[in-house]
């Protein structure tokens, strides 16, 4: 079963809406969790934001994985944060 292509189709090609929203949710959470746990959270509305635009990217790119998705987010709020210090060092 595992090895036939069209059980990976039918189990994670056709998600809902509300499974996608879950996703984003629990993806979201853990990287907020890691930042927040490891002091990196400098403004809150601003980390939510870099969160939700990366992971809704990703998702929109078929990502499906919440570990991926959250590690993915953190590392690019952590260059967004290296990014704006390099910018306010100018």
């Amino acid at each position: 079963m595992h090895g036939d292509p069209s059980w990976f189709c039918m189990n994670y090609t056709h998600v809902s809406q509300s499974d996608m929203a879950v996703l984003m949710e629990e993806a979201i959470q853990i990287a907020w969790d890691y930042l927040e746990l490891t002091g990196e959270v400098e403004d809150a509305e601003v980390c939510s934001r870099v969160l939700l635009y990366h992971v809704e990217s990703m998702i929109r790119q078929g990502v499906r994985s919440r570990l991926l998705l959250s590690n993915r987010a953190i590392r690019k709020y952590m260059e967004y944060k290296v990014t704006r210090d390099l910018k306010l060092a100018i």
